[in-house]
């Protein structure tokens, strides 16, 4: 599974998030590829992704097409959110 975080600027939020994605998938004993970038390169790589994950208020941003799942959290440090999202996402079984 390849997931993609992103934030603004691409330092910041989307380094913390995907900290809490590692530590996500290690509970939940999956494997997958995390990268994070600025939401400017994000756009155009979105599609290379199975999930990318970002704040609400950037996932109008993203225009995808075909299994890329654009995945909006609300508190960007709740890893119990982000399992919840990884559920809803339907991440889950598909590893």
């Amino acid at each position: 599974m390849k997931i993609l975080v992103s934030c603004i600027s691409g330092m910041g939020s989307s380094q913390m998030i995907k900290m809490k994605i590692n530590n996500v998938l290690k509970k939940l004993n999956l494997t997958a590829s995390v990268d994070h970038m600025a939401i400017g390169e994000a756009k155009s790589a979105a599609n290379n992704y199975d999930a990318v994950f970002c704040s609400q208020a950037l996932v109008d941003n993203f225009k995808v097409s075909g299994k890329t799942k654009i995945v909006g959290l609300k508190n960007l440090l709740s890893e119990t959110e982000i399992e919840e999202a990884f559920n809803k996402a339907g991440l889950i079984q598909g590893e």
